[in-house]
């Protein structure tokens, strides 16, 4: 697997090792994870926003 490198401090650093110790992953699969976790949060969030009049109007349109 090709790899790139992210700069973090280094409590930051300390924390995702540990992390991934107590998980059994490596480093990469605990970033992997906490961004896939971070995602679906703001996904969650986005989803329980209003709907915009657009967004109502699409989903009740009649397509039969």
């Amino acid at each position: 697997m090709a790899g790139t490198s992210v700069r973090v401090d280094a409590q930051t650093h300390q924390n995702v090792c540990q992390l991934a110790q107590v998980l059994s992953l490596t480093i990469g699969e605990t970033v992997a994870l906490a961004v896939k976790r971070l995602r679906q949060e703001r996904m969650g969030i986005e989803l329980r926003q209003e709907l915009s009049d657009e967004e109502r109007i699409w989903l009740e349109a009649d397509l039969g």
